[in-house]
């Protein structure tokens, strides 16, 4: 499972001679490869005969390698932490998704934690963002009198600055936005030089009830995968799935839907 951002992640290798048996090495060595290359050199410590660990902190958000190399005798060990960013996207709190499951304990909350970011992954590539957060996009326009930003709804511009040496560059304030749409026009009706990095604020400031309601859904029915493989119930129930949805395939029951209905991208948006 994902560690947060800051957390102490604790690392784990065994060191075996050549014929597999667990053996104390002369020398050790931990290297965590951070996701924007740079690397830092944990201290490891044995516990148990060949038995090793490092405790980590981590710093950056992203895949982390773990490389571990041992000698006399030589042996090497390559693995792999992921470390949340420091506010993850959840269309439902962990309390909630608790709530919903009746569960009263934590042993299964880093596994619902990832649910979760799943699930509005899920819904955000069906309804666009639900969680406020900012984008950057480029924009690859010459001359246009209007351009459309692709993580609708839009709540704010923040600003429009030319890619370019000597481009131009457009005061917020001087344009208009359709938030739905997410297509901006110069209030003065001029055209829009580009290309363009565009920077806004997308997302929902108030998550519609239905969209909530939609993920609680599918959470259920995702997490019914724990109790073993079972073929998806196709038919027309609530809780059924009558056919794959494009890039989700049966993960999406029908109410959860015709809940999101209202709010779904037309075709080819997002």
């Amino acid at each position: 499972m994902p560690f947060d951002l800051g957390a102490t992640a604790r690392l784990t290798a065994e060191c075996r001679d050549p014929g597999g048996t667990l053996t104390t090495a002369s020398a050790v060595t931990v290297t965590v490869t951070l996701p924007d290359g740079t690397t830092a050199t944990p201290a490891a410590t044995e516990h148990g005969t060949g038995e090793y660990r490092a405790d980590y902190v981590t710093a950056q958000p992203g895949r982390h390698v773990v490389r571990w190399v041992f000698t006399a005798p030589a042996a090497a060990h390559t693995d792999s932490i992921d470390v949340r960013e420091a506010a993850p996207p959840g269309i439902l709190s962990l309390a909630d998704a608790k709530t919903y499951l009746n569960k009263s304990t934590s042993e299964d909350d880093d596994e619902l934690r990832t649910w979760i970011e799943s699930i509005t992954a899920g819904i955000e590539g069906m309804c666009g963002p639900v969680i406020v957060r900012t984008v950057v996009e480029r924009v690859d326009v010459r001359r246009a009198s209007a351009i459309a930003l692709r993580a609708t709804p839009v709540i704010d511009l923040l600003s429009l600055a030319p890619i370019r040496t000597g481009g131009t560059s457009y005061d917020p304030d001087s344009l208009d936005l359709d938030p739905s749409t997410g297509i901006v026009r110069r209030t003065d009706a001029g055209l829009i030089l580009g290309p363009l990095i565009v920077t806004y604020t997308a997302g929902r400031r108030i998550v519609p009830a239905a969209l909530t309601s939609a993920a609680r859904i599918i959470l259920r029915h995702l997490w019914q995968t724990r109790q073993g493989p079972q073929r998806p119930q196709l038919g027309t129930g609530d809780f059924d799935v009558n056919e794959p949805v494009p890039s989700f395939g049966y993960a999406i029951p029908n109410r959860a839907l015709q809940l999101m209905e209202p709010y779904r991208l037309p075709p080819g948006v997002g």
